[in-house]
Formats: structure tokens, sequence, C-alpha cells
């Protein structure tokens, strides 16, 4: 167990591997965290569609459920063929990832807009809000406390996927699992897990602090139940 350690600071201790590990770290959070931001948009106007006309309800929930069935690895390799990129850009685990993230969120988008209160929508709509206007000011604020539980699920499975991209040559910490597995160095597996795991639980207590933020009602009630 010493050796070990002693191995863990030589390594921690040299400025390459440092310069290294932060790079690696920032990419991982460019490649994980700017997909979310995008599958969510998409996710969103898509479950928007769906919640308003029944029919494409129905066709967005089977795509995106045969969408996320397919495997990470594979569609990293088929998307420059789709796109026309190099097999090494970084803007395939990008779109790929966007694709994981809007397939995930589009049930619980859909589920966060029923959860709405109906005769909180009939209000809005006597009042002559239009549908768009109402939806971006009555309805979706009001389905962030269910949506935000989809999201943090989004966001856990893109850093953990941003891993597998480095199989393909991308970057992100998954790089620090393939170079220790090819030299046989664990120091590197272990820092690349460890770090993974804290970038998962760090970006995990943002967006419930961005939840608390946008939904101050959803705290007065529960301080007011509580009583």
């Amino acid at each position: 167990m010493g050796d070990f350690f002693g191995e863990l600071g030589r390594y921690l201790g040299s400025a390459n591997n440092r310069a290294q590990f932060f790079g690696d770290l920032l990419d991982h959070v460019y490649l994980s965290l700017v997909p979310l931001v995008l599958g969510l948009l998409i996710a969103v106007l898509g479950g928007w569609l769906g919640h308003r006309f029944p029919a494409v309800r129905s066709v967005l929930l089977v795509v995106s459920n045969l969408l996320y069935t397919i495997p990470s690895l594979a569609l990293f390799v088929v998307i420059p063929g789709i796109i026309g990129s190099k097999i090494l850009d970084s803007v395939n685990v990008i779109v790929a990832l966007t694709v994981y993230t809007a397939a995930l969120l589009v049930r619980p988008v859909l589920d966060a807009l029923d959860a709405v209160p109906p005769h909180v929508v009939a209000a809005a709509t006597a009042v002559g809000y239009k549908p768009a206007r109402r939806f971006l000011t009555v309805e979706l604020p009001l389905s962030v406390p269910v949506l935000a539980a989809g999201i943090r699920v989004a966001s856990v499975s893109n850093i953990s996927l941003v891993s597998v991209g480095a199989l393909i040559g991308t970057g992100g910490l998954g790089v620090l699992f393939t170079d220790g597995f090819q030299r046989e160095y664990f120091s590197p597996i272990v820092v690349g897990i460890v770090a993974t795991l804290l970038l998962a639980l760090i970006v995990d207590l943002v967006l419930v602090r961005l939840r608390d933020l946008l939904t101050p009602w959803d705290r007065v009630a529960t301080t007011a139940g509580a009583k």
C-alpha cells in the first residue's frame, strides 16, 4: 500500500503529469457539459411539441428509446461518416452525447410538463397568454423540479460516457485510463477514476443549487409544510 501511494505521489509530483491532468479535465468538462445544454434544448423543444400533439409524443418516445439503445462507441465511430468530420474530432463526441442527452431527457420533459397543474395553465390562457409565452413563463418554470431530476441523471451519464471517447483518440479523463492500461501504470487510472467521480459530484451539486435558485416557491412550500 505504501508503494502505491508513493507511486501516486511521484505521478502527481510531475509538472508534466499535472499539466496533462488539468488539460484532460478541461476537455472532459467541455465534452460533457456542452452536449448536456444542447441536448436539453432539443429535448425541451421536442417535449413541448409532444405535450401539445399526442401523435408527436408517441413518435418522440419511440425514437428516443431507439437512439438510447445504440452503443456509445458505435455511435462515436458512425458520426464522422454522417457529418463528414474526422474520426478524431471532438465534435463527434459532442454530437453523439447531444443525441444521447436529448433521447434521455425527452421523457422527463414530457413528465415534467404533465406535472404542471392544469388549472394554472388554464388561468394563464384565460388572461391572454399565447402558447409560446405561456410555455416559457408558466409551464417550463413550474416543470423545473421534475425536470431537474432527469438533467442530473443525464449529467452523470455524459460525464461517464466521455471517458469512452478516449478509445477513439478524443480528449477527456478517459485518456488517463487508456494511457495507464497501455503502460500498466495504475496511478493515472486511479487519478482519472477519482477525478471523474468528483466531477460528477460537483456538477450534481451545482445542478441542485441551480434548481433551488430557479424554484424559490418550492423551498417556501417545503418549509411551510415542515412547520
